[in-house]
């Protein structure tokens, strides 16, 4: 069975990996958009960083609600 912690585990990565991806793909079919595409990079690894700091603040909080 998949739990939380499981879950913002696999998360992480694939929101750092993300906004490479995402680059990688709208870059493709055209030079002039790899200038413009450079800040999704950068999203992705922001969106982990995020995830990661969320549940920094917010997994007591969730435990002590949840009486877990």
């Amino acid at each position: 069975m998949l739990e939380r912690p499981d879950a913002i585990l696999t998360l992480i990565p694939l929101l750092a990996v993300s906004g490479l991806v995402a680059r990688a793909l709208i870059a493709a079919p055209g030079v002039g958009t790899g200038i413009l595409t450079t800040p999704l990079a950068v999203a992705g690894y922001l969106a982990a960083l995020a995830v990661v700091f969320l549940e920094l603040l917010a997994w007591p909080i969730a435990e002590r609600i949840g009486g877990s």
